[in-house]
């Protein structure tokens, strides 16, 4: 058992680690010894083997968690019944403190020793995070039961990521039942609002202006073992509406015509977005979804479209999303001046999407770590880009890397999604190794 004292947070007692500790992880790393180095020590340490070993045994519960978690539906901007099941399960694992923000992330705090690496070179308590998302690309009305045929597992969201929150909460009850105490505050995350729409705004929450600090963030997302992203895909996503004053297509002809505008629109964003997306870091563009009036012999009072633009490069995205703006004005324009009689039509043009790109450097201890992390477990590691909650930290230029979970699985955002549990406690112990790694390690001095 941990022995505690009380610590006040948010006008609250909560427990908090008493007791010297010696860091063996971060005492080589001291010592001069690289970050890869560091993590094979730390893998042949008996404490982390014995919880490697831990993990095995508890595939049965994790299994059945998964598909009891599965079940729960998580729509976007919905996720709060999937929250307060994780909440519950986070302090039933053994969480110090657990709780549902604001913004509905569920958060399960374990406290640390706060030895070396403990707390920053300022002082401050240090806060390496773990994390899944909560919520999924299906609306309300999807099924999300589970359905098993021979070795695999059928469900729309089960790898896309309740095996990554599955996994974050596995890496939990394995450090209680070892005894592994860490020499950093450690938090276990479920976020919501990363897919979609959502546009990160758990994670925005979480990164807010004046929120407590978070100095290291660590994503699961996505299955396998292997791929560890480094470099966020910065993206920026609008939905356009030309509206005017509709009416019928033979008595009301002559008046502006929003779909005319939309598909003018159209035309002019891809003339110029082709030549912006031919050469330089990659870019992209996407018109999504598209919809308005009312009937084929009726000239539309509104005409709409979501359009999505990626880009490695912020400077890149930022000269498609001017070129994207201008196009719109543009089709606004001419289709007003085409008009023989009635008002002009208006343009609403939102930004509802705005995930910001950066890059965490491919020999930066996070990264180095997590690399020897891969080649432990007997992959060949490979370092990429994509958009996942880990944008946001990266791009205030705090360390942050997305993992997989381990297992193999297929058909995301699909409701023919699957996962096998084909040797998917190697993830999690994967996730577990690279957690500690950063962490540190704190061992107790007798």
């Amino acid at each position: 058992m941990r022995t505690r004292h009380a610590r006040i947070v948010a006008g609250s007692a909560v427990p908090l680690l008493a007791g010297i500790a010696l860091l063996a992880g971060g005492a080589s790393r001291l010592a001069g010894q690289a970050p890869g180095d560091e993590v094979r020590r730390l893998a042949e340490h008996p404490a982390v083997q014995s919880a490697f070993g831990i993990i095995e045994e508890l595939e049965p519960r994790t299994i059945r968690e998964l598909i009891e978690l599965t079940q729960v539906p998580a729509p976007p901007f919905m996720e709060e019944e999937r929250a307060r099941v994780y909440a519950e399960w986070l302090r039933e694992a053994g969480a110090d403190s657990v709780f549902i923000d604001e913004e509905g992330n569920a958060i399960g705090i374990r406290y640390g020793r706060g030895g070396a690496r403990g707390s920053t070179p300022e002082g401050e308590r240090r806060t390496v995070v773990l994390s899944g998302h909560l919520d999924t690309v299906f609306p309300e009305f999807v099924d999300v039961t589970v359905a098993q045929r021979g070795d695999t597992l059928f469900a729309p969201g089960i790898g896309d990521d309740t095996r990554g929150l599955i996994a974050v909460l596995t890496v939990l009850r394995a450090l209680e039942a070892a005894g592994i105490e860490t020499e950093a505050d450690v938090q276990f995350i479920g976020t919501v609002g990363e897919e979609g729409l959502g546009d990160l705004r758990g994670m925005k929450y979480l990164f807010r202006e004046g929120a407590d600090p978070i100095h290291t963030w660590i994503d699961v997302d996505g299955t396998g073992l292997g791929r560890i992203v480094n470099k966020g895909l910065g993206s920026h996503r609008f939905r356009v509406i030309f509206r005017g004053p509709g009416g019928h297509s033979w008595g009301a002809f002559g008046l502006a015509n929003p779909a005319h505008a939309l598909g003018r629109g159209v035309r002019h964003f891809q003339d110029v977005a082709d030549t912006l997306t031919r050469s330089g870091p990659r870019t992209s563009y996407n018109v999504g979804r598209i919809g308005g009036g009312t009937s084929v012999n009726a000239i539309p009072f509104e005409a709409w479209m979501e359009v999505d633009m990626r880009s490695e490069s912020a400077e890149s995205l930022g000269r498609i999303d001017t070129a994207f703006r201008g196009a719109m004005r543009r089709a606004l324009a001419e289709e007003n001046a085409l008009r023989r009689a009635g008002p002009e039509i208006e343009l609403e043009l939102d930004q509802i999407g705005d995930r910001p790109s950066g890059e965490v450097a491919d020999d930066h201890p996070l990264v180095e770590r997590a690399i020897e992390v891969m080649r432990i477990f007997g992959t060949e590691p490979e370092l990429t880009r994509s958009s996942t909650d880990s944008n946001i930290p990266i791009a205030l230029g705090i360390p942050a890397v997305t993992i997989g979970s381990g297992g193999v699985g297929g058909g995301a955002h699909s409701p023919a999604e699957w996962w096998i549990n084909r040797d998917g406690h190697l993830g999690i112990q994967a996730n577990l190794l690279l957690l500690v790694s950063e962490a540190g390690l704190a061992e107790t001095i007798p």
